[in-house]
């Protein structure tokens, strides 16, 4: 488990903010999908980053 790829994502996991965290947990569909949506476009952003830096 300690591949870039996972790395990356524990680390956008890691500075989620607080609300995202938050809803997550909701019970309200609406609410948690906003969470979901936010946190994989997050996700999303940060693995774009990572493939567009030349390599080390």
């Amino acid at each position: 488990m300690n591949s870039p790829l996972t790395a990356t994502i524990l680390q956008v996991i890691e500075r989620a903010p607080q609300w995202v965290r938050h809803d997550l947990e909701a019970k309200d569909a609406v609410i948690r999908a906003r969470a979901e949506e936010t946190l994989a476009a997050m996700i999303s952003a940060a693995l774009q980053d990572t493939q567009n830096q030349p390599p080390a």
